[in-house]
C-alpha cells in the first residue's frame, strides 16, 4: 500500500498567486494588454480545480517560479532556453496551459517599448 498526501489549500492559494503575479508582472513586460486579454480569454496558466499530490503542487510551484525567474531576467540569454522548456514542459504535464517557446519571449523583448498596462499593479493608491 503506497500513502500519498493531497495538496493542500495552502499550495493552491500560492499556485493562484503565481498566476496572478505572471499576469500583472512578467506579461506586461513582453505583451500588449490586447494580448494579455487574448491569455485570458485562452485560459493560460488557468489551474485545474485541484492538484493530486502534494508532489504535484510543489512541481507545479518550483517551475513557476523559475519560469518567472529566466523571464525576469535583465537579458534572456541562450544559456535559459534549455531550463525555461524543461520547466513549461513540467507545468504543460500538470495541466496548466502555456502555449509559449522561449524565442517568443525573446522577441517580444525586443519589440516592447512600454511599461504601461493595466494589468500591471498600480505603484500607488489613491484612499477617499
Amino acid at each position: 500500500m503506497k500513502i500519498v498526501f493531497a495538496s493542500t489549500p495552502g499550495q493552491e492559494e500560492e499556485i493562484c498567486g503565481l498566476v496572478r503575479y505572471i499576469y500583472s508582472t512578467v506579461f506586461p513586460l513582453y505583451f500588449t494588454d490586447k494580448e494579455i486579454s487574448e491569455f485570458e480569454q485562452l485560459k493560460v496558466l488557468h489551474t485545474p480545480d485541484d492538484f493530486n499530490t502534494l508532489k504535484d503542487a510543489f512541481q507545479v510551484m518550483a517551475s513557476m517560479q523559475t519560469v518567472i525567474s529566466i523571464l525576469e531576467s535583465p537579458t534572456l540569454d541562450d544559456q535559459y532556453e534549455v531550463l525555461f522548456n524543461k520547466n513549461v514542459a513540467n507545468l504543460q504535464e500538470f495541466g496548466l496551459f502555456f502555449p509559449f517557446e522561449f524565442e517568443q519571449f525573446v522577441e517580444a523583448k525586443n519589440m516592447k517599448n512600454s511599461v504601461f498596462s493595466i494589468y500591471t499593479k498600480a505603484a500607488n493608491e489613491l484612499l477617499v
